[in-house]
């Protein structure tokens, strides 16, 4: 990396953690003009980050399906939570091209961590179930499966984007639970963008490392 990429890579992320912080302490007091200003912005600075950081294609492709995800959330209502939750699953088939591409394979996923996840996405499904709305019930039990597929490439290409792939299933969890009725922590909102963003931060940090950047057949995603 040159000098020059250095320095705009050190600003990106400076201004990613400030518009985090931001966004965060907005939604702490309630600032909605401030939340709704600064969640479109969050996705499009990482993805220019990972770009400035050598990361591949499908990164950025992955962070700018999360901002399309993020607006139409924001704007509410079931066709655009559902245009929404498409955004996002094409941003988890973006993340899964990625760890193919880097030299991931499922021979290399832990039995153990196969039947964990698989167990949490049943056991997930089976509770929300009776308290999701009907026309949400198979999209959102497709959707959570693909997302514990990719959150389990995540864990077999490393721990850093492994520990980012379990912060996106619990991100995501929360939000299903407030669809069901759920009991919730206090600011709810909080607590999904806090675990979403520092999923998206560590599923970018450990797949913009040079075993990405430069991917070999027999090498994971980042160092354990």
């Amino acid at each position: 990396m040159t000098a020059a990429a250095g320095r705009a890579t050190t600003v990106l992320r400076a201004l990613f953690a400030l518009l985090t912080a931001v966004h965060l302490g907005a939604l702490l007091v309630d600032a909605t003009t401030v939340v709704h200003l600064t969640k479109p912005a969050l996705m499009p600075v990482l993805a220019v980050w990972a770009l400035a950081r050598g990361g591949p294609w499908p990164l950025p492709a992955a962070l700018l399906c999360g901002c399309g995800g993020d607006v139409l959330l924001q704007i509410g209502g079931e066709t655009a939570f559902l245009a929404g939750m498409g955004c996002f699953a094409a941003g988890h088939l973006c993340y899964l091209t990625l760890f193919a591409r880097a030299g991931w394979r499922w021979r290399r996923t832990a039995p153990w961590a196969a039947a964990g996840y698989g167990t949490a996405w049943l056991g997930t499904v089976a509770l929300l179930w009776p308290g999701l709305a009907a026309q949400l019930r198979l999209p959102v039990a497709g959707y959570s499966l693909l997302l514990t597929v990719m959150a389990l490439a995540a864990l077999g290409a490393g721990v850093r984007t492994g520990l980012g792939g379990a912060l996106f299933m619990l991100s995501d969890t929360l939000i299903a639970a407030g669809l069901a009725d759920w009991p919730r922590p206090p600011v709810p909102q909080f607590w999904i963008m806090a675990t979403y963003i520092a999923a998206q931060w560590l599923l970018t940090a450990g797949a913009t490392r040079d075993a990405v950047a430069r991917p070999a057949p027999e090498r994971a995603l980042v160092s354990p």
